[in-house]
């Protein structure tokens, strides 16, 4: 299976920085074959547990004894969800260490869920754990040959659109044929549906969580609209909110926020709802292959995720993800801001003959960003004009990483 670099560097960095590290993500995308790869780089340094076995749960019936005994190695605790009284030992293993003389690299432990997770710890393990979110495979991760040609009506190379289609979990991308890996996410949305969800103490029906995801597909990349979404479902407002958040905290959906910018402007207060993997949002919307996705309208909001995902996940720490939309007509489609009024602009066209919206260069001249970007579906970098770069999307997640 596929390990994706930059979770694996971002997950050992923090381990020479923290007593524990966090490494959330949904199921299925690779944290147990990322965390079965550091242990086992470490040797006799390492012991992995998947609280999933009874026999590594029966091994920590004592978690004090037992960590005590191990107290010179990296303690991996995998589905840590399902013992959730261990967070409040790790506290007291984690001070002792400190105390002998070894501050760094003690626990890493994964979770399925980031908010269910991130609320056990905060308390218990504040200013003790750092986090680190694991994606799906992107672009940048994905390497191309290079006489790797292009598609005549998309331009990206072909691992770049089996990405596209299939998604970024590795049994999906990596399935035998296309129809192989629709089959894999099939299967993958009716298991988080009836095993994965329940296991979190979530009560709300599969078919109804199952409508409700084939819904937020058929609005994604568009202005979310909760009182709309519940109208449709037959619920009140808060349970469909109660319903995103639970989407949310699972890594699967993206709302996007629109920037608050400190101008005159009149802007959309709404945020942008994205599935975080298109190979998600194509087997919701039924689209079985590539030229299925090309003639469906969903095709331009679907590459925009898939430019979305990659930037945000290349983003220098502190940075933060915005839309920008004014009543009047001026957008950008990715506001990175960078702090301190320096802000990346990217406008997202799934055409490898890209031109550039008036909305663009109004929302530019609003926010005079240090940098232009127009992210296209093509293999060459270009300027078109009025200090805008047209480039693919591994360029443009390379130019976000370096800001």
């Amino acid at each position: 299976m596929m390990i994706p670099r930059q979770a694996l560097s971002a997950v050992r960095e923090r381990l020479t920085e923290s007593p524990a590290v966090a490494l959330i993500g949904p199921r299925q995308v690779g944290k147990t074959t990322l965390a079965r790869a550091i242990a086992d780089d470490l040797g006799q340094k390492a012991i992995y547990l998947d609280l999933e076995q009874a026999l590594d749960r029966a091994r920590l019936a004592d978690p004090a004894a037992y960590f005590s005994l191990h107290a010179d190695k990296l303690v991996v605790l995998d589905e840590i969800h399902r013992a959730p009284e261990i967070f409040s030992v790790l506290r007291g293993e984690i001070d002792a260490r400190r105390r002998s003389g070894t501050p760094f690299g003690h626990f890493l432990v994964l979770g399925s869920a980031a908010l269910p997770l991130l609320r056990q710890t905060s308390e218990s393990l504040a200013g003790r754990i750092a986090y680190v979110e694991m994606t799906p495979l992107l672009v940048p991760e994905v390497s191309v040959g290079k006489a790797e040609a292009g598609h005549p009506r998309i331009g990206l190379p072909s691992p770049h659109r089996s990405l596209w289609l299939r998604g970024g979990f590795p049994s999906s991308y990596l399935a035998a044929s296309d129809a192989a890996s629709l089959r894999w996410r099939l299967a993958f949305i009716r298991s988080y549906l009836e095993r994965d969800i329940p296991q979190f103490g979530i009560r709300v029906p599969a078919a109804t969580l199952e409508r409700f995801w084939t819904m937020l597909a058929h609005v994604h990349g568009g202005l979310l609209n909760a009182q709309q979404l519940a109208g449709s479902l037959g619920v009140a407002w808060h349970t469909a909110n109660h319903y995103l958040n639970l989407m949310e905290d699972l890594l699967l959906i993206r709302r996007l926020k629109p920037y608050a910018a400190n101008t005159a402007k009149r802007l959309v207060k709404s945020p942008k709802l994205y599935i975080r993997d298109t190979g998600l949002l194509h087997a919701l919307l039924g689209l079985r292959t590539l030229e299925d996705l090309l003639a469906h309208p969903v095709v331009g909001a679907s590459f925009e995720a898939v430019a979305i995902e990659a930037l945000i996940a290349a983003m220098p720490d502190g940075a933060h993800a915005f839309f920008y939309r004014t009543q009047a007509g001026a957008e950008i489609d990715l506001v990175v801001d960078l702090g301190n009024t320096r802000f990346i602009a990217v406008e997202i066209k799934s055409s490898t003959a890209p031109s550039v919206s008036r909305g663009f260069h109004s929302g530019c001249e609003d926010l005079r960003p240090l940098a232009k970007l127009v992210v296209y579906p093509g293999q060459e970098r270009f300027p078109m004009g009025a200090n805008i770069e047209a480039l693919p999307i591994q360029q443009a997640a390379a130019l976000v990483a370096s800001a």
